[in-house]
């Protein structure tokens, strides 16, 4: 990347055919708080269960996602899922587990079928909450985010848009610290040295850049007034409304459902 390259953080042409992309931000993040939350009391493994697969399902309808990224959703989840899941049952007392089923035993310290089962509900429920957080987070860009905090929670665009200019240093302190890296390596810098010799040239870079934005900022009176015009403006549409009543409605059902099955 260079200082001339495009932003990565900026608002781009946004895919045509992945419908998770051209939601309102704040539409994701209201369509998944009420199973994020609810997954925090569950304690059965059926439950986060069919919220990651719904959550799967939907990043890999409604999302673009790169190869690594979909490598990653489609092997390393379950992977992950089954090391917690063992990880998790070495820690669960096998004394207040319903079923002693011995699998295996390391030593005199026996692994039971409960343990599993205690480790395999919690490590679901973590793997479900994460992969709740990245139907947002694959698809939202963080200036997108703060336009619509301004937009339709009303949050000062002085927040906003600090916001907005933190994530746009974000590549610019990567290109910076590519370049020192270069320079070091032609100046025989030692690689065991080079980390703590990049900080100080790092630092003095984006306290200039700070500065500069700063006085640009106050060129254009940013802050003078109650409000400010947009470039981008974020709008909440009908499909953004349907998206999270619909998100609503299949998270109720799920955990209505659920309590009647423990009930029973």
């Amino acid at each position: 990347m260079t200082f001339l390259s495009g932003d990565p953080y900026g608002t781009g042409e946004r895919p045509s055919r992945r419908f998770l992309h051209h939601l309102n931000p704040l539409a994701k993040v209201a369509g998944i708080l009420p199973a994020w939350i609810g997954l925090f009391f569950t304690r059965d493994a059926l439950t986060p269960l069919i919220v990651l697969v719904a959550a799967m399902l939907l990043l890999l309808a409604g999302a673009r996602l790169r190869p690594t990224v979909l490598v990653t959703l489609l092997i390393g989840a379950p992977v992950v899922v089954l090391a917690m899941a063992l990880s998790f049952g070495f820690w669960t007392d096998p004394a207040r587990v319903a079923d002693r089923t011995v699998l295996f035993a390391i030593g005199s310290a026996p692994y039971t079928a409960g343990a599993f089962a205690v480790g395999a509900a919690t490590s679901l429920r973590l793997t479900a909450l994460v992969s709740l957080a990245l139907v947002g987070g694959l698809t939202t860009t963080g200036p997108d985010l703060s336009r619509a905090l301004v937009a339709q929670l009303r949050v000062h665009y002085r927040i906003g848009y600090t916001a907005v200019a933190a994530y746009r240093f974000l590549p610019r302190f990567r290109t910076e610290l590519a370049i020192i890296r270069q320079a070091q390596r032609v100046r025989g810098v030692g690689w065991l040295s080079r980390p703590f010799a990049s900080v100080i040239p790092l630092l003095a870079s984006s306290i200039r850049r700070a500065d500069r934005m700063a006085l640009a900022m106050e060129s254009r009176a940013f802050g003078a007034h109650p409000t400010r015009t947009e470039r981008h403006p974020s709008r909440w549409r009908a499909r953004d409304t349907v998206f999270t009543l619909v998100l609503w409605l299949l998270t109720a059902a799920l955990f209505f459902g659920s309590a009647l099955a423990t009930r029973t």
